[in-house]
C-alpha cells in the first residue's frame, strides 16, 4: 500500500465548509427598514444544530413593528444553511409564515459578507440576501429582481450590533 506524505493527505481533506460563513453565528441586533415605511426592531441568532450540519438563523421582535395597513407585523421565517453533498457549495433554504419557500446558493465573497442568491431556474424574481460586517455592526438586505430585468430592487435593509 502506497503511503501519502502528511501535506498530500491534508491537501485531500475537505475544507470546514462553515468556516466562510463563522461571522455570521451569534446574535444580532436587527433595526429594518422597508419600502412603504415598514419598520421592524428585533434580533436575529445564527447558530450551528443539527450536530453542526445546518446554520439556522432564527428571528425574535423585540421591540414592536410599524408598517402600512395590511402589512403583517407578525411576520416569522426560518433560515437553514446546508450542505448538499461533500464538497460542494452550501445551499440555504428559506420559509416563512406566508407560505413562501426560497431555494438559495450561498457564496462569501470575502472573509466578512455573505450571499444568498435565488435559484436562476425558478420561476418569477430572483431574491438576493446579503449580510456584510461593517465592523462590529452586522448589515443586511433582501432584494428582488423581477423576471427580464437586470436591476436589483431593496425590499428591505437591516443593522445592528452583535447581543452575545
Amino acid at each position: 500500500m502506497l503511503a501519502l506524505p502528511l501535506a498530500a493527505q491534508n491537501a485531500s481533506t475537505p475544507a470546514d465548509p462553515w468556516k466562510a460563513l463563522s461571522f455570521l453565528e451569534g446574535t444580532w441586533a436587527g433595526d429594518t427598514q422597508g419600502k412603504e415605511g415598514v419598520s421592524t426592531n428585533g434580533t436575529y441568532t445564527f447558530r450551528r444544530e443539527l450536530g453542526n450540519h445546518i446554520l439556522a438563523r432564527h428571528v425574535t421582535k423585540d421591540a414592536g413593528c410599524k408598517g402600512p395597513a395590511g402589512f403583517d407585523c407578525e411576520h416569522s421565517d426560518l433560515l437553514y444553511v446546508y450542505e448538499d453533498a461533500p464538497r460542494q457549495p452550501l445551499k440555504a433554504i428559506f420559509f416563512d409564515n406566508e407560505g413562501h419557500v426560497i431555494h438559495y446558493d450561498v457564496s462569501a465573497p470575502d472573509a466578512e459578507t455573505a450571499v444568498f442568491l435565488s435559484e436562476a431556474s425558478r420561476p418569477g424574481p430572483r431574491f438576493r440576501l446579503t449580510y456584510q460586517l461593517k465592523g462590529t455592526v452586522m448589515s443586511g438586505k433582501f432584494q428582488m429582481q423581477m423576471p427580464g430585468q437586470t436591476d436589483w430592487k431593496t425590499y428591505l435593509e437591516w443593522s445592528g450590533p452583535k447581543q452575545k
